[in-house]
């Protein structure tokens, strides 16, 4: 094995075909994402009252429509969309019982399809108008911070999930850690799925671990249900559509990571519109039967970094695992029993990584912060990220209906518009590819 190969198969450099490390590692990799992707995606149909097993069937599904849409160049997984828990909140609320509003979850997932829409329609105009022109519109200035508060935002999400137990957490953190620093070969590789493992055995042997949910799940199962597929309202539609137009950033800065964290400008190649596309249909196809709205996911593009393994193919297995899990409902209990805190001590590092990537994106940049055009650009969208978060964004009535702007909504249009009125813009996408796809992770 030449010395290049040797690289590789350490982990050191990127690998953007896994081929060459064969099959059953191959296969291990695509384990590890769906680890990665599942508490997150699962949590949706926990909050909303939507079916789990119809979560992991549309995830798995609209993994593999995406690839199929930007040609598979893309690695990235789609989970599912916390950005519209208002929209479900609002539509279709949980009953005085606590129990799912199985009546009103279609109306719902009706307005999830309309949303899946609108991508649609953004797309063909990013086809039409060309990507250079509506790049303008999110240089590094704006992506950089918004893939920042992408992270930010997430993060008292970890932390709430280690305070259940900060042995745990901390023992999934420290061996997470320790494969990737210190780690040769498949340990290097696999820091995430070895740090679940390593800490659930501990778990096991304090008694955290509660087998209930395996006890009461059956062995196979159908993970569609007629009764929920989507159904049609004025309202319900008017009420969730628009939060498209909010998560479009999301998808933007995601996409932007991982083209980052890859060292691939996939914002050119396959092209923004693709994944858009991509992510559109898969939404609308989510909705069509039960499931909520999918989104590129955040926990994957971190596994990318730690990993350095960049082949789409491995998100396509990972695609598979999820689509059988949806049909062994004992399978997904098994993994819903890993505590809460072991989850967030993978996110504690996950979750930071996605705000590294803004950081590099503007420190490769060199975007000039002694500007005060950048410098106010920046400070507004850190401030409404985080501030408006926090008290759980804005609402805005509508037509008599209340449509509800997250924080990352309000910052990523505050930014476009302080970017498309504030003079100075000579941000030019497409002139220099390091710079577009900038974080590299390299040491």
């Amino acid at each position: 094995m030449g010395n290049e190969q040797k690289n590789l198969a350490l982990g050191t450099e990127g690998i953007y075909d896994a081929r060459q490390l064969g099959i059953p590692k191959m296969l291990i990799l695509g384990i590890q994402h769906t680890f990665a992707m599942f508490g997150a995606t699962v949590l949706v149909p926990i909050i909303t009252g939507l079916d789990v097993s119809t979560t992991l069937l549309m995830a798995g599904l609209g993994t593999l429509l995406f690839h199929l849409i930007t040609k598979g160049k893309v690695p990235a997984f789609l989970g599912s969309s916390f950005a519209f828990l208002g929209g479900f909140s609002a539509v279709a609320p949980r009953l005085a019982d606590g129990s799912a509003n199985t009546e009103l979850l279609p109306y719902a997932c009706g307005g999830v399809v309309v949303s899946g829409l609108i991508y649609v329609v953004l797309a063909a105009l990013i086809k039409v108008f060309g990507v250079r022109k509506i790049m303008r519109f999110f240089p590094p200035v704006v992506t950089g911070p918004i893939i920042i508060s992408i992270g930010l935002i997430l993060a008292p999400t970890a932390i709430s999930n280690c305070a259940e137990n900060w042995l745990l957490a901390f023992v999934a953190l420290v061996i997470i850690i320790v494969c990737n620093i210190w780690g040769r070969g498949m340990v290097k590789i696999l820091p995430i799925l070895i740090g679940v493992i390593g800490s659930y055995i501990v778990a096991l042997l304090m008694g955290e671990v509660d087998f209930t949910a395996i006890n009461e799940a059956s062995v196979v199962g159908v993970a569609l249900h007629p009764s929920t597929f989507s159904k049609f309202s004025i309202s319900a539609c008017i009420t969730i559509a628009p939060i498209a137009l909010a998560t479009m950033m999301e998808h933007i800065g995601d996409i932007a990571a991982i083209s980052a964290t890859a060292q691939k400008n996939y914002l050119a190649d396959p092209g923004l519109h693709r994944t858009l596309l991509g992510d559109g249909l898969a939404t609308s196809l989510a909705g069509i039967f039960g499931g909520p709205a999918n989104t590129t996911y955040g926990e994957n593009t971190g596994v990318l970094a730690l990993t350095k393994v960049y082949d789409p193919k491995v998100m396509r297995i990972a695609a598979v695992f999820a689509i059988a899990l949806s049909f062994f409902p004992k399978v997904g209990a098994a993994i819903q029993t890993i505590p809460t805190a072991i989850i967030g001590g993978i996110s504690f590092v996950l979750y930071g990584m996605i705000s590294a990537v803004g950081v590099r994106n503007i420190v490769e940049n060199q975007v000039d912060f002694t500007n005060s055009r950048n410098l106010i650009i920046a400070a507004v969208i850190l401030v409404s990220a985080l501030g408006f978060n926090s008290v759980g964004g804005i609402n805005i009535p509508v037509f008599g209906l209340v449509i509800n702007l997250s924080g990352l909504a309000i910052a990523a249009i505050a930014g476009i518009l302080l970017n498309a009125i504030l003079p100075g813009n000579d941000y030019e996408f497409g002139k220099d590819l390091e710079g577009d796809t900038s974080v590299t992770f390299k040491v």
